[in-house]
């Protein structure tokens, strides 16, 4: 009881009541019966609590904010984008690109895929995307080679195929890494043949393995600009190089405002 005294008058600060070692425990258990009647003694410790907490909240803020700075300033690190080289959807000359590292296996991906896509129509000419592969080790073989494919549909039959193709993966694919169900033959062939690429050229081209060095150099891109799980996303405004980092599936709402800081930034 001493001990809930001597607590009590601390988070009081002292000035609701004073004792001396010397007070008698009978005068300790009157004085904090008195607090608890009057209801000192529970706003005393309420008020505790929520000092406790919001300190805690705060350390909490301030090293999520410290970790959000550092992957901003990592994030630099990505290449910058290439209408010549990337997978590039909207103006080439937008003063913000969102670049996406994306694996076609990963079911986030998957519900993700026309969020980006959807923030670079409602931000028109201002904003492009770039897709830049990351398939993931455990979501393969289905993610390499559906990345491979995709890059040989970008060979064949230019930009918009590699859009197109993607859409097609996206809506066919069981995600996790069980890939395309095939009816018949090859269902990635099949997706090429259905978008009306030249289908010797792309079957070629996938056989050759022509796609895995441009995925192998997006894959240490993302590496290099701390990208460790997908989406990982990179917002880079082309005129200052200001970069900001997300990850995860984020909503239209939350990318499409995170895209407009980094419009809006000097």
């Amino acid at each position: 009881m001493k001990k809930l005294f001597v607590i009590v008058m601390l988070c009081l600060g002292g000035a609701a009541f004073s004792a001396s070692p010397a007070t008698p425990p009978r005068d300790v258990d009157e004085i904090v019966k008195r607090l608890e009647e009057s209801g000192a003694l529970d706003k005393a410790v309420d008020r505790a609590i929520e000092r406790y907490l919001n300190r805690q909240q705060e350390a909490q803020r301030k090293q999520q904010e410290a970790s959000a700075a550092q992957r901003s300033v990592r994030a630099q690190n990505a290449r910058k984008p290439d209408a010549a080289r990337d997978h590039m959807l909207g103006n080439p000359l937008a003063e913000v690109t969102i670049i996406e590292y994306s694996d076609f296996e990963c079911p986030f991906c998957k519900s993700f895929h026309n969020t980006p896509q959807e923030v670079v129509k409602r931000l028109g000419g201002k904003v492009n995307l770039v897709w830049r592969h990351f398939p993931l080790d455990f979501h393969n073989p289905a993610a390499q080679r559906e990345a491979e494919a995709s890059v040989c549909a970008a060979k064949v039959g230019g930009k918009d195929a590699f859009w197109k193709y993607a859409d097609g993966i996206m809506q066919r694919t069981a995600s996790n890494g069980q890939g395309i169900r095939a009816a018949n033959g090859d269902p990635l062939v099949s997706l090429a043949r259905e978008l009306k690429l030249e289908v010797a050229s792309f079957q070629k081209c996938l056989e050759s393995g022509a796609g895995k060095a441009q995925i192998a150099e997006d894959q240490r891109d993302g590496a290099n600009a701390g990208v460790n799980g997908t989406p990982g996303i990179i917002i880079r405004n082309n005129k200052t190089g200001k970069s900001a980092a997300l990850a995860g599936a984020l909503p239209v709402e939350v990318l499409e405002s995170r895209t407009r800081e980094l419009l809006s930034s000097k």
